[in-house]
């Protein structure tokens, strides 16, 4: 099994990302809010939960009650399906914690600061997802190396690396920091699985690092954009101006997800459209060079 947790992207992950991920020997992901309405996302739980019967997969829950207007409907789905990995993002991960633990599932929590490790360490969570710089979506500013070595002082649970991890020799970077899986989101937007926009495939082929801009413009909270997408929606991206507090109708509403698109600073090593399996394929024999180079060395 490769180490890596094909993460849940906004708009973009799918149930046939979820399934082919699985089958190519890695954890697939989609956020619920990515079906809609809530009656849609029970159809896709179930649908890959019959295609996934023993098979690690998780789901993506925003458990910020007061700000999710879904999250009463969406959490009840969670607990009738019973997804086996469920990583949580802002909000308060010990309800879900309660709940996924008494079906026999895993929480992973998603976090951008050391001191958040700890308060989703203390609630329980059975894993990390340490969001460092250059992550797509919302990215922290840490340097992996540092965050992983403070958070295992504390935290002997799972822990996921996420931040421009797009070849076999970052996920074996990621590993040998300590790392129990790499968390790679930008390297499968342009697969035929996705629901990425082929406009948008057609970018992140032609982008590159210099390509990727982090502002709090469009939520509230900094986040990695496509610069290319941002002047086509005829705004300056050399003055945007901050949006000053975190705006979470447009997780719901989607509009800026829709309209300016995020990637991650790998960006420069999506090369092609692919099938999922394709990619596996290539990260798989990318990970074992990177390991046979390294055990050479030693």
């Amino acid at each position: 099994m490769l180490p890596v947790i094909v993460a849940p992207m906004f708009l973009i992950s799918t149930p046939q990302m979820v399934i082919e991920s699985s089958k190519a020997g890695m954890i697939g992901t989609f956020p619920l809010l990515n079906a809609r309405p809530a009656s849609e996302c029970a159809k896709w739980l179930k649908e890959v939960k019959s295609a996934l019967p023993t098979e690690p997969w998780g789901v993506n829950f925003i458990c910020h009650e007061r700000e999710n207007v879904r999250y009463a409907e969406d959490f009840a789905l969670i607990q009738q399906y019973e997804p086996p990995i469920v990583i949580t993002s802002l909000g308060n991960p010990a309800p879900v914690v309660e709940a996924v633990h008494a079906y026999g599932g895993k929480v992973y929590s998603d976090v951008i600061y050391v001191k958040h490790a700890k308060k989703a360490a203390a609630a329980g969570v059975d894993g990390l997802i340490l969001v460092c710089a250059g992550a797509g979506g919302h990215g922290g500013q840490l340097n992996p190396f540092a965050f992983v070595s403070e958070v295992r002082e504390f935290f002997d649970g799972i822990i996921c690396l996420s931040g421009a991890i797009s070849t076999g020799a970052h996920v074996a970077a990621a590993k040998l920091i300590g790392a129990d899986y790499a968390y790679v989101g930008t390297r499968f937007m342009t697969a035929a699985e996705s629901n990425s926009p082929e406009p948008l495939k057609d970018m992140l082929i032609e982008s590159d690092i210099e390509d990727i801009v982090y502002t709090d413009a469009f939520s509230g909270v900094h986040a990695n954009y496509l610069v290319p997408s941002i002047v086509a929606n005829g705004l300056d991206p050399k003055n945007l101006q901050s949006k000053g507090k975190l705006d979470f109708s447009v997780m719901t509403d989607a509009k800026a997800w829709k309209d300016i698109w995020s990637a991650g600073q790998g960006v420069g090593s999506v090369k092609h459209k692919q099938t999922i399996a394709q990619i596996a394929q290539q990260l798989e024999r990318e990970y074992k060079e990177a390991l046979t180079k390294l055990t050479a060395t030693v």
